[in-house]
């Protein structure tokens, strides 16, 4: 039994096809420095709304709900955030505390509870939303510039190695 726990995952190979340009990776790290840049500030924006972190991604995801209800059940929660179904419960019982969100019963399976934002949750995230708005635009640009860096590397022909 401690032997298995003592085992190390075996690392991938090194590739052993051409080397990867280097400008790729200084595009990388400059979109990573403006990805870290716009969650610093989208972080500090939440801080200005007494938001926490968490709780703005609870809202944004509820608010952006994929069928465009404005809701979602605590499972739907837990895979858009990629938390555990405990942890989601949680974090929606303490924004429930805080007035933000409010649950309801589906009309069709009583089992089924969603979440939809109070009055005070909409204001809060629609406050954030708008004090990262040039934030936004400026993350859009950069992964334009990273997207464009791609398509164009892809475009060249590879060498061949004799």
């Amino acid at each position: 039994m401690g032997e298995a726990r003592g085992r190390r995952r075996k690392r991938p190979a090194a590739p052993t096809s051409a080397p990867i340009p280097l400008d790729r990776f200084i595009k990388i790290a400059e979109f990573r420095a403006h990805l870290r840049t716009f969650l610093r500030h989208n972080e500090r924006a939440c801080r200005r709304w007494d938001l926490t972190p968490q709780r703005y991604l609870l809202l944004l995801a509820i608010k952006g709900a994929p069928d465009r209800s404005e809701r979602l059940s605590l499972t739907a929660i837990a895979g858009r955030l990629e938390l555990s179904r405990n942890t989601v419960t949680e974090l929606c019982a303490r924004a429930e505390d805080a007035g933000l969100v409010a649950r309801e019963r589906s009309q069709t399976d009583q089992r089924v509870v969603y979440l939809r934002l109070t009055e005070e949750g909409e204001r809060r995230l629609s406050g954030v939303f708008r004090d990262t708005d040039g934030d936004r635009a400026e993350l859009l640009a950069a992964f334009d510039e990273l997207a464009e860096a791609f398509r164009v590397a892809s475009r060249r022909p590879r060498q061949s190695r004799a």
